[in-house]
């Protein structure tokens, strides 16, 4: 069979490194539109070294881009990459992550479950520097037509949607270039760039990074909920539901209490369709 289980879980952690700086960081920041008013001093967090924090979601970009996806060469595992899609995304924080990092990522296969017609790859990434655990990645990785293996189906539960209104909405556009600065992070794939290759895939035109998404959001639940305190994130996770183009806009939905944020998003511009589902940050 393509995936053995069994195999993927029992294999040896992989180890590498993970070096950045203060312009990755800005480069990621700017790659999710932050610096929007310039001299906004609530923008100039993300974009002015001197005064420099780091989204939580960097984690996703530290160091080696998209190395998450070197998860699918484990042992046990062989798949066709174009059969692959990214289910889903959590980031915890162990400490605030630094402008300057040289951490260890140490990466294994979580868990592997049977859908039926698909199989979910959870691939795990921890990382950790002199100081001890920085923050700990679980990306959920979807893999059409590989399931049927007799394997445990995992969780399916979902968030449920508050009845009530959300405390806040707020709406973010993505401009026409935002892909290809966000790619810039790590995330060469060329659905997002090149319209033919995007149109083999199904697409007309290239479409967003689903992890471009998921920090635009995360951005917009520190600046809206948390004061702009990157620290006060303790978790962020989310599944993803749909496409997003780069010249459409965002509706971020966020209902907030006792330490948590749920939050949808969706595409204002297509009669809100989902985009992200299942989405909670968790925080102090």
């Amino acid at each position: 069979m393509p995936i053995d289980a069994a195999k993927a879980l029992a294999a040896d952690p992989r180890t590498g490194k993970a070096l950045w700086g203060h312009k990755d960081v800005q480069l990621y920041h700017l790659g999710l539109g932050a610096g929007v008013p310039a001299t906004d001093p609530a923008e100039l967090r993300y974009t002015l070294e001197s005064k420099l924090h780091v989204l939580p979601s960097f984690a996703t970009v530290a160091g080696a881009g998209m190395a998450m996806m070197g998860g699918l060469a484990a042992p046990g595992i062989e798949v066709d990459l174009a059969s692959v899609l990214h289910g889903g995304q959590t980031v915890t924080l162990h400490r605030p992550i630094p402008t300057e990092g040289d951490a260890t990522l140490t990466s294994t296969v979580e868990a592997v479950y049977d859908k039926g017609k698909a199989a979910v790859i959870v691939l795990r990434s921890e990382a950790s520097d002199a100081d001890g655990p920085l923050w700990t990645n679980d990306s959920s990785i979807f893999v059409r037509g590989e399931g049927g293996f007799g394997g445990d189906r995992g969780p399916s539960a979902r968030l449920e949607v508050p009845y009530r209104e959300p405390e806040f909405t707020v709406t973010r556009p993505i401009r026409e270039d935002q892909a290809l600065l966000y790619r810039l992070s790590g995330d060469w794939n060329p659905l997002h760039a090149d319209p033919d290759f995007a149109k083999l895939a199904g697409f007309d035109r290239p479409i967003l990074h689903g992890l471009c998404t998921y920090g635009m959001t995360l951005k917009a639940v520190v600046d809206t909920v948390l004061g702009g305190d990157v620290t006060r994130v303790a978790s962020y996770a989310t599944r993803f539901a749909g496409v997003v183009f780069p010249g459409e806009t965002l509706r971020i939905r966020m209902w907030t209490g006792d330490g948590r944020t749920q939050v949808t998003v969706t595409a204002a511009d297509r009669d809100d369709a989902p985009v992200l589902a299942d989405t909670l940050v968790e925080h102090s």
